[in-house]
């Protein structure tokens, strides 16, 4: 009987009180209203009808012959018992029926772990794994959420997600098998994913634990008690939107300087007015008219490199182009070039806009920090939605405007004024939800990523082995022999499509040329400067039988 009792919870507490509180009351009021009638009124009633009109008036279904009362301690006892009806009435659904109802619905959502055998624990679930639970879900890798919001439990059910609800605070138990399991991410706040890591060590697990930490002040503490890896997401989506912006934490390629300023590397807007838009390589004809030889194009933040005369050139795209100078030149009559020369502006100054900041002046780029609140390193107080706030920080003149607010809603609207407002600059904007990156895009982004896809190429690649989401994408020019492509066109030996990758100049003696008529032959001493991603130009020197020059 003991054991019963302890078991019962508090819902049904609260309900067994409801069900013998009220008929208590009705007896108590009924007996009371019994005597204050025969005394008070001389109407003697019955026990039985007294029962009746106290059921009615603390049902509030009224009083048929009692009424009216004309002593003023009746009327005063009919009018306090009305108002315990209604208390009764206004606490009968939300402190018993509700919770009693509520907790035995949650009776469907588990509070063990399964058998935790190759899966990996994520302790809550938030945007930051979104993305990666996406992918696990579509490649069907074993996992389980613990989360200890009840609403947000469900409906990761409803999603045909693995979920144990509970209080790990309260309970450490639940976290009993978790051994057996392949690994564990924390992704609480800091504070909460210290006692996540000190109770899985504690129930025997011995795997790698990764937590990711909103303060990388945490990273240590968090580390002694027992994680393997701390990450700081925001600081590495910080780091990737700096690189974005800044051509000095980030050149635009790597090895220019191996060409002695002779060849360029310059990004052109392709508006939807221009020649170049929709058109294809191969009837724009860009090296033979122009001199010019086109890398690769983004579009909606991807890089993709140009594969041939095929390849056609996406309207709204930012086109990748090396070439002389004086041949990009005459390529800016084709589309809008890319500014490089003012202050990088950033709109919203929260944890990723200050690391964001911190890493552009320690590279020594010139900022303009706009935000809604007036902090130190705020240089103006306003909204970025608002125009004259956009004309005082001289958004026109930018080499690149980064948003980095805290919603995505307003980032979206913000993305299309901006863009409408200045629509040659490069905008970099941050997102809290990888779901939202495409409607970004939609509104005018350059370059969009989220702090999920962030944390989710870091996580993948710790428990999976491969990289998820590529954060970065970094063009190189390297120098290397004739090999494989002597006595050939540095053109029309099809080197684009074989590789990917581009001959830019041609290096004979003491001479460096870049353009190239259909009667040049590459001679056998002569060096190469290519142009390409990591990947195409270890494909260009397996394809052509070469290596670097010295």
């Amino acid at each position: 009987m003991r054991r019963v009792t302890q078991s019962l919870r508090r819902s049904t507490w609260r309900l067994l009180g409801l069900l013998v509180s009220m008929p208590a009351a009705v007896v108590l009021f009924g007996m009371v209203f019994m005597l204050a009638s025969e005394y008070f009124e001389d109407k003697p009633i019955g026990f039985w009808a007294s029962l009746e009109w106290a059921s009615e008036t603390l049902t509030t279904t009224g009083y048929g012959a009692y009424a009216p009362w004309s002593h003023p301690v009746m009327i005063v006892f009919v009018i306090l018992t009305q108002f315990v009806g209604m208390f009764f009435l206004v606490l009968v659904f939300p402190f018993y029926v509700m919770p009693y109802i509520e907790e035995r619905f949650e009776v469907r959502l588990p509070h063990l772990l399964p058998p935790m055998n190759g899966r990996v624990f994520f302790y809550r679930y938030g945007p930051a794994i979104e993305s990666l639970l996406d992918e696990f879900q579509r490649t069907q890798t074993a996992f389980v959420v613990f989360e200890e919001d009840m609403e947000l439990a469900r409906n990761l059910r409803n999603r045909d997600y693995d979920v144990v609800f509970g209080k790990l605070d309260e309970e450490p138990g639940v976290l009993s098998g978790i051994h057996a399991a392949r690994a564990v991410v924390a992704n609480a706040d800091d504070h909460a994913n210290a006692i996540c890591i000190l109770i899985a060590r504690e129930q025997g697990f011995n795997g790698p634990i990764f937590a990711l930490a909103d303060d990388p002040l945490y990273r240590p503490p968090m580390l002694q008690v027992g994680a393997s890896e701390v990450f700081t997401p925001s600081h590495v989506l910080a780091a990737a939107l700096a690189a974005r912006a800044s051509k000095r934490i980030s050149p635009p390629a790597e090895g220019m300087h191996l060409l002695g300023g002779l060849v360029g590397l310059a990004e052109f807007r392709v508006r939807a007015s221009s020649p170049l838009a929709g058109r294809r390589l191969g009837d724009l004809r860009l090296r033979v008219r122009h001199g010019v030889t086109v890398i690769g194009q983004w579009v909606c933040g991807r890089f993709t490199t140009a594969g041939g005369p095929d390849t056609r050139i996406e309207a709204g795209g930012i086109l990748v182009v090396a070439g002389a100078h004086a041949n990009l030149a005459k390529v800016e009559r084709l589309a809008i070039p890319i500014r490089r020369s003012g202050p990088i502006i950033l709109a919203g100054y929260g944890a990723v806009g200050r690391k964001f900041v911190e890493m552009l002046r320690d590279s020594g780029e010139r900022t303009i920090v706009i935000d809604q609140q007036d902090l130190p390193e705020v240089d103006i107080v306003g909204n970025v939605l608002e125009h004259e706030t956009m004309e005082r920080a001289s958004v026109r003149s930018a080499s690149a405007v980064v948003l980095a607010l805290s919603n995505d809603s307003e980032g979206v609207f913000a993305t299309a004024v901006v863009r409408d407002h200045a629509p040659e600059v490069p905008l970099i904007v941050r997102a809290n939800r990888a779901q939202n990156i495409p409607r970004l895009y939609q509104a005018g982004a350059d370059f969009a990523l989220s702090v999920g896809q962030v944390a989710g190429q870091i996580l993948a690649y710790h428990l999976r082995g491969e990289q998820a989401v590529a954060v970065e994408h970094r063009l190189k020019f390297i120098r290397v022999a004739a090999g494989g492509l002597a006595w050939g066109h540095p053109w029309r030996d099809r080197v684009r499509e074989r590789t990917g990758a581009a001959v830019v100049a041609v290096e004979r003696g003491e001479r460096v040329i870049v353009e190239f008529d259909n009667s040049f032959v590459v001679q056998p001493e002569d060096t190469l400067f290519v142009c390409g991603t990591p990947g195409s130009l270890e494909s260009y020197l397996r394809e052509f039988e070469t290596m670097l020059a010295g």
